[in-house]
């Protein structure tokens, strides 16, 4: 059964996607979003969707409109969608709803933050999606302290998503383009970070023109089963591929198995 994707407005949804995403943060009795805000939100037509199956709420996103360098572009800030075999697919499904309602208003640009720790995340980003990552932001949030990510502190990626890009449009017909990772160790690419046998970060140096960085396959669950380890994680990361963005280098994808792959804009 595939769920129906509407804009919400009534305060009921509201107390409804609140208590959704507080379920998806492990903060229950503490939205991220407060119906309150939702409802003061809506009424001044930024975008807010909710997913639905039959009756019951499953999903959900939010954006608002903002100016950035003197371009209207969307920031999408939250989305969330339980779990279960019913959801599988959605969050692609929500974005493509998001894209088309800023289509439909011409607004061209979309932006959101995402951990760049989390490898599905980077995948469904930069692959799935056809978006791109233009910055590393340090510790952008402070210290989090919801149930996913509580005690982290909070890099994340700038997300910069073109919706009427020729990438955009081939990912929402489902024709996306992986880069191929594996290929590039092949051809005696440069690895900046790597998971060693023992799960820890192994560090390198390169400044080829085209690197690749690996992330750990499963970050949130290492939070909480080795929190030195995670926060080490965090720390390499930060050197290997903040610091290589930082230095010039451009993401041009993720694949599925956890790499990153980079490229000089200037060699």
């Amino acid at each position: 059964m595939s769920a129906e994707i509407r804009e919400l407005t009534h305060r009921e949804e509201f107390i409804g996607l609140g208590a959704l995403f507080a379920e998806v943060w492990g903060s229950p009795g503490e939205p991220p979003m407060s119906p309150d805000l939702l409802t003061a939100m809506a009424h001044s037509g930024t975008y807010i969707a909710g997913a639905f199956a039959g009756d019951a709420m499953i999903g959900g996103l939010v954006g608002w409109l903002g100016v950035r360098f003197g371009e209207l572009l969307m920031h999408s800030h939250i989305l969330g969608v339980l779990p279960g075999d019913q959801t599988r697919g959605l969050g692609f499904d929500l974005k493509q709803h998001q894209r088309r309602w800023c289509l439909e208003r011409g607004v061209k640009v979309m932006e959101w933050t995402t951990d760049p720790l989390v490898r599905r995340n980077a995948y469904f980003n930069l692959t799935k999606l056809g978006a791109e990552a233009h910055e590393y932001l340090v510790n952008f949030y402070g210290e989090m302290h919801d149930g996913i990510n509580a005690g982290e502190e909070s890099d994340r990626l700038l997300i910069r998503w073109s919706l009427d890009s020729e990438k955009a449009e081939r990912a929402a017909a489902g024709d996306a383009f992986e880069v191929d990772a594996e290929s590039l160790r092949r051809w005696a690419t440069d690895a900046i970070l790597t998971v060693d046998p023992a799960g820890e970060p192994a560090m390198g140096t390169s400044r080829a023109r085209v690197l690749i960085c690996q992330v750990p396959e499963d970050i949130v669950a290492m939070r909480s089963s080795d929190p030195a380890r995670a926060r080490r994680w965090r720390l390499a990361l930060r050197d290997a591929l903040g610091g290589a963005m930082g230095r010039g280098y451009r993401v041009k994808g993720a694949t599925r198995s956890g790499w990153y792959v980079l490229e000089s804009a200037s060699q």
